[in-house]
């Protein structure tokens, strides 16, 4: 498990390292080609677009050195938050462009975004109350089988066992923490809007991840990746206890205090 995550790091980093270089060569182009034509407009005007540039590229270049060095130390440095956003926005899509070059698919390197944006949340260091944290949840979760509807009100649930929902509302239960189940993007945005939590505890695959930090920055997500064992969007499953090793965290339970999930939400995922 170690030696994954090492990968997935280590992954991250290289590509953020070739997309700041591509992107700095580009703008070394755009300097070089105007440059014959721009001193017929004015003498001073190859000079003046050269240091705007120049700027850029270093901004882009301090840019990629912050954000590589706090996901290498593991702590929030000064700016960190700002450099996650530069990530999301600009490096995440040149990345998975870049990556297809060189025959990497777009879930290894979502997956190695979702594993470095969580790191650095929690190199963020804060504490949140249970009423400040929001369970965002995939529909894919509920059973198939199911003719109940969630979306709206996930306490519909009859908690029957036959899919994670029932363990999930124990969870909630136990910890206080706001959760709700989107069908998608623009749901899952006018929940957000309602709830209007300070940070969101996502589960899906890593597409629906990746999307959701990006759309939510700058509020801090915790991406929870799910798991599929009838393949993609039917009937998955979430790793309950990764997810209650989070709460915890955030929350800031100590270590050596007892689990709180009870033995009834256990027994419901192993049934699956």
């Amino acid at each position: 498990m170690e030696k994954a995550e090492s990968s997935r790091k280590r992954l991250f980093i290289g590509l953020t390292a070739a997309t700041s270089l591509v992107v700095c060569a580009l703008l070394g182009v755009l300097w070089i080609v105007p440059v014959i034509g721009l001193s017929d407009i004015h003498p001073w005007a190859p000079t003046v677009w050269g240091a705007v540039l120049a700027v850029i590229i270093g901004l882009v270049l301090w840019a990629s050195l912050g954000l590589l060095l706090s996901v290498a130390s593991g702590r929030s440095l000064p700016l960190t938050k700002r450099l996650r956003g530069v990530t999301i926005k600009l490096f995440l899509p040149l990345m998975i462009i870049l990556a297809r070059l060189f025959g990497i698919s777009k879930e290894r390197v979502r997956n190695s975004f979702i594993k470095v944006n969580n790191e650095l949340v929690l190199a963020e260091g804060k504490v949140y109350q249970p009423r400040e944290i929001l369970l965002l949840l995939p529909h894919c979760l509920q059973s198939s089988r199911c003719a109940v509807r969630l979306t709206y009100d996930i306490n519909n649930c009859k908690r029957c066992g036959l899919c994670p929902v029932a363990a999930l509302l124990a969870l909630t239960d136990a910890y206080g923490v706001h959760m709700a189940i989107a069908t998608g993007g623009t749901i899952a945005r006018r929940i957000v809007v309602q709830k209007r939590p300070k940070l969101i505890l996502a589960v899906a695959c890593e597409r629906d991840l990746a999307a959701g930090v990006q759309d939510t920055y700058p509020l801090p997500v915790f991406g929870i990746l799910n798991e599929r064992p009838n393949g993609p969007c039917l009937d998955t499953l979430v790793p309950l206890p990764e997810l209650e090793r989070a709460l915890r965290h955030f929350l800031r339970i100590e270590a050596g205090a007892p689990v709180i999930l009870p033995r009834l939400a256990r027994s419901a995922q192993s049934s699956q």
